[in-house]
């Protein structure tokens, strides 16, 4: 991984809406999952990121984003973070852009009182969570006893009753 050319990283702003769009967009397209088209994802990022507990940040001309939410924690005071999202575009990978990205991530997490970030990865996506776990973070918890080691999941559901809704993909 070469970091000689680790472009700037900065916090979105409303109008960076449709840049962030396209990227989650590619970001969908390119690992075949369905999705809604950039347009309308652009939208729906001018709308969350009018919230306070909600921020962006781009690398460079747009070589890679995350997005970061924060919620109340019950466990310490200041929010938890949720890493929604980080992507780097193809052309752009191997160059330390996501590193830069998760740290300037946790710098403002901790800027805003956080003290935990929480990532859901795919199990099968064996290249993120070495990533992830290159950074400090683990799916595992110990109670201080050595044989005490769980396993934390993640479970999804749907707020209807019953199984989970398939995500809306554009209409033809």
């Amino acid at each position: 991984m070469s970091t000689a050319l680790v472009p700037s990283i900065r916090l979105a702003t409303i109008d960076d809406a449709p840049a962030l769009g396209t990227m989650m967009w590619n970001f969908e397209v390119e690992f075949d999952v369905p999705c809604d088209p950039a347009d309308v994802l652009a939208a729906r990022f001018a709308r969350i990121l009018a919230h306070e507990g909600v921020f962006a940040l781009i690398a460079g001309q747009e070589h890679g984003f995350a997005l970061i939410t924060l919620r109340p924690a019950i466990w310490f005071d200041g929010p938890v973070a949720q890493l929604e999202e980080l992507y780097v575009i193809p052309s752009r990978r191997d160059r330390g852009i996501g590193t830069a990205l998760l740290r300037t991530a946790r710098t403002i997490v901790r800027e805003r009182g956080g003290q935990e970030m929480h990532i859901n990865v795919d199990e099968v996506d064996s290249g993120a969570r070495r990533f992830y776990e290159r950074h400090g973070f683990v799916n595992v918890e110990a109670d201080g006893e050595a044989d005490d080691v769980f396993r934390m999941l993640c479970y999804v559901g749907s707020t209807y009753q019953g199984p989970p809704r398939a995500r809306s993909t554009p209409s033809t």
